[in-house]
């Protein structure tokens, strides 16, 4: 055997990282050589510089460091979308205008409907309170009291479409759309204050001396006040139970952090859609059911980059900026509202964390009583995503005055490709 075959391969002071990206570097030998040079005789790659090995970027190197090349994708998207903010401030001029959104939401030729919806709001909740305490005191029996709920839940569904789809009311689209999604909200939440509250009534009822709490109200009529109502209408959450969780203090510098996060936030969607969305429209004249192929591919692929910039900064705003402005105000100590939907592998995942007190309400009040009465995983999976697209439906349909089920329809295919490709990856 030659000399060099006979030699174990062991790492010089010159020899080349491995695959993942660390540096294998020669054990020291003493003091005195650490400092001189390589003795051809004990470096085996002064003989044989080359092996076997597969390049970085193919899929047998192993190799996973792509922080570099991460760094520099994110220096090429800020520098073109800096040339596109440039090029839009040049060809447009400055169009952001804060009073024409506020003049959009409150306009009405004679009146203000959006206003009189959200005071109109406050009947069904004080509705909801007298039934819960009727039923507490035992004057209403529980059937009684179910079909009173489920009427008051009903009238306030159908009230913002009584005044939006009136012809002779004039109500703009900004607040048909806050009214319809207050209603929503409220009515999410009433339904969760019912349930909950008749769930405390059960599990009375069911323990020792049950019945007799119902008599006397002694046990349940301390949670059946108005402060509790309004405080858990306030609070930045969808279901209801009798003690929520408090904060010590409320943090005045956290405050005034999230309350400048709104402010600029808001400035931003204003100056994405005036400055950005709304001349693309505005640049043609022709409808865009009119326009041909080729130009509606124009149009949807110059609407991509405003459209992911208005949904991060509206996700930023309403998920983080205002729920935790209103959680600190209220000292509420629940503060995981959302989660890292960033990180989702699939479409199940992803909605599951986008939006935490949406998900929570939908499995406390739609996937767990269908399950406990002995309806299949999946299909109760199933209803409960239906759930969530008929409220997305209706909020985006009601203010928009048509009724097309795009929304509930791109649910549906999103929940299509998720059943399909879940085997897939597996």
């Amino acid at each position: 055997m030659s000399r060099y075959e006979e030699k174990p391969r062991t790492p010089g002071p010159f020899s080349e990282p491995l695959p993942g990206g660390e540096p294998v570097s020669s054990p020291p030998r003493d003091g005195s050589d650490t400092d001189s040079d390589p003795d051809p005789d004990s470096d085996p790659d002064m003989f044989c510089c080359h092996r076997v090995r597969d390049s970085l970027l193919s899929s047998a190197s192993r190799f996973t460091n792509y922080r570099g090349i991460l760094n520099w994708i994110i220096i090429l998207l800020v520098l073109t979308h800096a040339h596109l903010f440039l090029e839009n401030f040049i060809q447009h001029g400055f169009l952001v205008d804060l009073r024409k959104v506020l003049d959009h939401v409150t306009k009405s030729d004679y009146s203000c409907p959006s206003v009189y919806l959200l005071l109109g709001s406050n009947i069904f909740a004080v509705a909801a309170l007298v039934v819960e305490r009727s039923q507490d005191k035992g004057k209403l029996s529980p059937r009684a009291g179910c079909l009173l709920h489920v009427g008051n839940l009903v009238l306030m569904t159908l009230l913002p479409v009584a005044v939006v789809l009136k012809p002779d009311t004039r109500i703009s689209t900004g607040g048909a759309l806050l009214s319809v999604s207050i209603y929503t909200i409220l009515a999410m939440k009433l339904y969760s204050y019912q349930e909950t509250n008749r769930w405390y009534r059960q599990e009375r009822n069911s323990g020792p001396g049950g019945g007799r709490g119902s008599e006397d109200g002694a046990e349940t009529a301390d949670h059946l006040t108005l402060g509790d109502l309004y405080y858990f209408l306030l609070a930045p959450t969808l279901c209801y139970q009798k003690d929520f969780p408090r904060t010590p203090k409320i943090r005045i510098h956290f405050l005034f952090q999230r309350l400048l996060e709104m402010v600029i936030l808001t400035q931003l969607l204003v100056g994405i859609v005036q400055q950005w969305i709304a001349p693309i429209f505005q640049r043609s004249d022709t409808s865009f059911t009119n326009m041909d192929f080729t130009a509606r591919v124009e149009r949807l692929v110059e609407l991509v980059a405003p459209n992911h910039f208005l949904c991060l900064t509206l996700f930023f705003l309403l998920s983080h900026s205002s729920l935790n402005f209103s959680a600190e105000l209220l000292r509420f100590g629940d503060r995981r509202f959302y989660g890292d939907w960033w990180n989702a592998d699939n479409l199940k995942t992803f909605w599951r964390k986008w939006s935490v007190p949406l998900h929570r309400w939908s499995h406390r009040h739609v996937y767990t009583p269908l399950v406990r009465r002995r309806v299949p995983a999946n299909q109760a999976e199933l209803i409960a995503f239906l759930v969530s697209a008929g409220v997305c439906e209706y909020v985006v349909a009601l203010p928009l005055r048509t009724c097309r089920l795009w929304v509930f329809l791109l649910m549906v295919a999103e929940l299509l490709v998720a059943v399909v490709w879940t085997p897939l990856r597996r």
